[in-house]
């Protein structure tokens, strides 16, 4: 009955640790940018777009397909960071091999 009880603590300490994980994880906030940082995007730990930030030199018609591509890229790099201090955080807390699905 022991190693139940001692499952039990463990399972109990991992959730917390989980909780704990997800709360650093909902406060994160990270930029990213590209086109020299021309374009910047804040994202937050859940990836929901915190601000944008478009340098008015782009702002010409003939340049819309390059600030969209931009955009993009500017959020692609936000993502990365995101989901890098994310694997950081969970890092101790999962088991080994278990890799989180983004």
């Amino acid at each position: 009955m022991n190693n139940f009880s001692d499952l039990m603590k463990q399972a109990q300490k991992m959730q917390k640790q989980l909780m704990d994980a997800q709360k650093k994880v909902d406060e994160l906030s990270v930029e990213g940018s590209s086109g020299g940082g021309m374009v910047k995007i804040k994202l937050s730990g859940k990836f929901e777009i915190q601000s944008l930030v478009i340098d008015p030199k782009l702002m010409t018609p003939d340049d819309a397909t390059m600030v969209s591509d931009l955009i993009v890229a500017a959020y692609n790099d936000a993502k990365k960071k995101i989901e890098e201090q994310i694997s950081s955080n969970m890092g101790g807390i999962l088991p080994p091999g278990m890799k989180l699905p983004f």
